[in-house]
């Protein structure tokens, strides 16, 4: 079976290359009334270009799985902007989405914690609606929204857990159905564990991106060995290998934050799981120095007797 590594969003070890500027509204209203476009522009040009190099750099490394920031373009879905993002920059989008599929990346989307649909809020879910047509139509513009997906949780239990994911259900079917083919859930670490998260993703044909980190911090009573299958089935249909979110705790006592790379001690167990089921999978690296992690994580791998890495971002367990 193989893995292939992947990181999110910024290359670390590339000066100045943050795909991610911003532009605050705050500062969008401070700007004269003929400026504010022309910044709107440079800041979306500087963050597809940076994501550019970042692609680039992924495949001098063989990096084949990335994480796309979620703010390549500032103020896309403020309700005083909505700027057209698209048009301007038809031949830039076709530019990161052509080196996208020569490369056979698997690029990937994950919206805020705010981008979610149990809350009883209506405005709350319609905001939910707007960021994931935002995400799709970003993919589109790429070409690649046929073998992408967006990322988000289940979203908050507001003291009903039952009642809240009873709303997930409602709110969803106002999500258009080409954007929701396009989108995944993932387990979080303080509320919708694998399990729960699992019986929605098997309810609403929604495959599981499993953290493993969350699941740690989150657990709930089935054992990996027997819940892995059945998170990997959640993606049968897609034609996609399944996807696995990788990070460490920081400390005993912030568990739930990432350390800076990944402690192999810690995900062994999910790695020898992983080996008696012979299933190829993705690993999302998570932690806070991104691609330098996911790279030392791929050499730590490599050393361990069974493991050859075959590439720059892939390993194959024996």
């Amino acid at each position: 079976m193989q893995i292939r590594l992947g990181y999110v969003s910024t290359a670390t070890s590339l000066w100045e290359t943050t795909p991610s500027r911003t532009l605050t509204f705050k500062r969008y209203g401070e700007l004269e009334k003929e400026k504010r476009m022309q910044r709107l522009y440079d800041v979306t040009r500087q963050n597809i270009a940076n994501t550019l190099r970042i692609l680039y750099y992924n495949s001098a490394h063989e990096i084949n799985v990335y994480r796309l920031s979620s703010s390549i373009v500032p103020l896309a879905t403020h309700p005083e902007v909505q700027w057209d993002f698209l048009t301007p920059f038809r031949t830039e989008w076709q530019g990161l989405g052509e080196w996208i599929k020569r490369h056979h990346m698997r690029v990937s989307f994950h919206p805020n914690q705010f981008t979610l649909f149990t809350s009883p809020n209506p405005s709350i879910t319609a905001n939910a609606v707007k960021d994931m047509e935002f995400h799709y139509k970003m993919l589109e513009a790429m070409g690649v929204h046929d073998h992408s997906f967006i990322n988000i949780h289940v979203g908050g239990a507001y003291g009903d857990k039952s009642s809240a994911t009873a709303r997930f259900h409602e709110n969803l079917t106002q999500l258009p159905i080409h954007v929701k083919r396009r989108m995944t859930l993932e387990n979080d670490d303080k509320t919708y564990t694998t399990e729960e998260t699992l019986t929605i993703c098997q309810r609403e044909r929604i495959p599981l991106a499993f953290d493993y980190h969350h699941h740690m911090a989150n657990p709930g009573e089935m054992p990996l060995e027997e819940l892995l299958p059945l998170v990997f089935e959640t993606w049968d249909h897609t034609g996609i290998y399944p996807k696995i979110h990788i990070s460490s705790p920081k400390s005993e006592k912030e568990f739930r934050s990432h350390a800076d790379f990944v402690d192999i001690e810690f995900i062994m167990p999910l790695v020898q799981v992983l080996k008696v089921l012979k299933r190829d999978v993705d690993f999302m690296v998570e932690a806070k120095m991104k691609d330098q992690a996911m790279l030392k994580l791929i050499g730590d791998l490599a050393k361990i007797r069974g493991v050859k890495r075959i590439g720059g971002g892939t390993i194959e367990l024996k």
